[in-house]
């Protein structure tokens, strides 16, 4: 398995983040959404949109975690068959956030390092930004992808920075 954090750490060895230590918003479930289809990508982006603007996000980081759910979501249907996202309202020594979890079981990320420069991708109709921009929009990004076992992506962005 391969683990990439945010902090581009490529070692592969499991790092310990906030991301993990963060709780559950009181009050607030975490809601999972298939990645089946198109529609179902289009009601992803509603539901995140509606997930920041509850949380407490500005409109600049409403978008930008939008935007990047988008892709996470998008590449999960393309490349990896289809998945499900989880969407949670978390918190965090008095911060609150939003984690957005995204799992598919398609074949994995082979160059994974690679899939963060900008132009990567595996098709040559899509222009391979999605990865690295997803990742530049949020505050924690964490990357776990078996090649042939399918990948999970967790990315977290903050209301407040300490």
């Amino acid at each position: 398995m391969r683990m990439l954090p945010h902090d581009d750490d490529v070692s592969g060895t499991p790092h310990p983040t906030a991301t993990a230590a963060a709780e559950d918003e009181p009050g607030i479930a975490a809601v999972t959404h298939p990645l089946r289809s198109e529609e179902d990508l289009l009601a992803l982006r509603h539901a995140v949109r509606t997930a920041t603007v509850r949380a407490g996000f500005k409109l600049v980081d409403q978008t930008r975690i939008v935007t990047a759910a988008s892709e996470l979501a998008r590449n999960a249907y393309v490349h990896g068959g289809g998945g499900a996202c989880e969407v949670r309202v978390v918190q965090q020594s008095g911060r609150r956030g939003l984690r957005v979890s995204v799992t598919d079981q398609g074949p994995g990320i082979a160059d994974l390092d690679g899939s963060f420069v900008d132009g990567f991708s595996t098709d040559v109709a899509r222009p391979g930004h999605g990865l690295g921009g997803a990742r530049r929009l949020m505050d924690e990004f964490h990357v776990h992808t078996t090649p042939g076992q399918g990948t999970t992506v967790v990315a977290v962005r903050w209301t407040s920075h300490p």
